[in-house]
């Protein structure tokens, strides 16, 4: 009997006890996938044959401005790539009917290759990271990896290559992430915090990669011109000696007839987001009095929503643009736990502070007098994208590589690397998955692009590439 004793004892004693909080989420991970299969991924058929993508688009029109959902159509019609762009609430839903890991994050909600890029630290560096929240909500980590790889084999596509070479892309990205989480399950919660992707590293970890290297380098040095100096003799000439925004149209111009009206709204608004900011921002803020005011055409998905671009002057005539978007309920949310948020812009404004290494120092959220939700940023402020019309394969290898590195680290922020490194593992089990999920979905994609088209064709869809003065003012 005591040696038995002895003997569990002893085995038990050989068993590492997992007394660590990190130490238990790992072991969590790994038990998802008795849950989850890592391979349950990969599609195993085609979406509900009962679900019409056109009236899933329709129904995100719904409170849109009207005179510019013809132009959001128009511009999803330029290419599968484009309308992926314009229809995340239609993969939201297809999401929806798919394994879930039970592993949540700040979720971006709409993460594509192009929702990420090069912005300025209020230190004036520049870092790379996730620039689009309009859609961010709690939400399953692999949501945002399922989009970010359709959206690589559907630019793949775009630049005609090979469905090989599309998946090894992929494949990269995909394992980029997972290891990307290792790292970072490894890491204390503050390195997690405080890590970031800045310009420096990325060209220096580019040696081999001359190309990349090359078109990055130059975006660099455009985004170090755009500043709000820049912006300012870009957009405004003197008008009798008060500088006024240039009228663009159908891009960016005043309402006719309606303008000092519009500058009252807006300056009642501006009261209201003065106060999200920090305490010091706000003194910052109150130096600067507005001069105008003009609605701005934004994207792709965002095309109809309600987006200004204020002007404001400092105490020595120095520039500042913001930017007043509408914020819309996230195109997950009716597929997980609500926003816990009254204020769409402060859901918007908070996903993003938790997934962004930083974040700028104007952002906040404001209700407009009409009811309506808005999140408020700097216009411009030393911000670069990648131009996908110049790449190869390689350098879109490389550059989705990047991309799945900065989202690794925003879900590490704002969730558990460590739960979602477990579930990865080790092996690229989950990276094959998802390609035969991107190749099978981004089919999917292309037969929702044509049904748009015929939409449009049949006059279902209406499409037109200019747009006449909004009738409204924007509340």
């Amino acid at each position: 009997m005591a040696r038995r004793v002895a003997r569990k004892q002893s085995r038990s004693a050989a068993k590492p006890a997992t007394t660590t909080p990190a130490e238990r989420q790992l072991a969590e991970g790994r038990d998802a996938r008795r849950r989850c299969p890592r391979s349950s991924h990969a599609p195993a058929r085609r979406v509900r044959h009962d679900r019409d993508p056109v009236e899933l688009l329709i129904e995100s029109d719904r409170g849109r401005l009207p005179e510019l959902i013809p132009v959001r159509h128009s511009r999803m019609l330029e290419s599968p790539f484009a309308f992926f762009r314009g229809s995340a609430v239609i993969q939201a839903h297809d999401l929806a009917q798919t394994p879930r890991s039970g592993i949540e994050v700040q979720a971006c909600g709409d993460c594509h290759l192009l929702n990420f890029g090069g912005f300025a630290t209020p230190e004036r560096n520049l870092i790379f990271d996730i620039n689009d929240f309009d859609e961010t909500h709690r939400g399953p980590w692999e949501w945002d990896v399922k989009r970010l790889a359709v959206s690589l084999v559907l630019a793949a596509r775009w630049r005609e290559l090979s469905a090989a070479g599309a998946a090894g892309i992929v494949t990269a990205a995909v394992g980029r992430y997972r290891k990307s989480m290792r790292e970072f399950a490894g890491l204390s919660t503050l390195e997690t915090w405080y890590a970031r992707v800045d310009f420096a590293d990325i060209l220096d970890q580019l040696r081999d990669h001359p190309k990349l290297a090359k078109q990055l380098a130059a975006s660099v040095k455009v985004a170090r011109s755009h500043t709000a100096e820049h912006t300012f003799h870009k957009l405004t000439r003197n008008d009798h000696g008060t500088p006024r925004i240039i009228d663009q149209p159908p891009l960016l111009y005043h309402p006719t007839g309606r303008e000092e009206e519009q500058k009252v709204v807006v300056a009642k608004s501006l009261k209201e987001y003065a106060k999200t900011l920090r305490d010091e921002y706000q003194q910052l803020l109150a130096r600067f009095r507005m001069v105008d005011a003009a609605i701005k055409v934004v994207g792709v998905g965002s095309v109809g929503t309600r987006c200004l671009i204020v002007l404001m002057l400092g105490e020595h005539g120095d520039p500042l643009f913001l930017q007043l978007k509408e914020a819309r309920r996230s195109v997950i949310e009716r597929h997980v736990a609500k926003s816990p948020w009254r204020n769409q812009g402060q859901r918007v404004v908070t996903g993003q502070r938790l997934m962004q290494t930083v974040s700028d120092i104007f952002l906040g959220w404001a209700r407009g007098p009409a009811g309506r939700d808005y999140y408020v940023r700097q216009l411009r402020d030393m911000k670069c994208a990648a131009d996908l019309t110049k790449y190869n394969a390689d350098m879109l290898d490389q550059y989705g590589q990047l991309c799945a590195r900065a989202l690794a680290r925003a879900h590490a922020k704002s969730g558990s690397a460590a739960a979602v490194s477990g579930y990865l593992g080790t092996g690229p089990a989950f990276d094959d998955a998802i390609a035969r999920y991107a190749a099978a979905y981004a089919d999917q994609v292309e037969r929702d692009y044509a049904a748009f088209a015929t939409a449009v064709r049949r006059g279902r869809i209406r499409t037109e590439t200019s747009s006449g003065p909004v009738a409204e003012l924007i509340r």
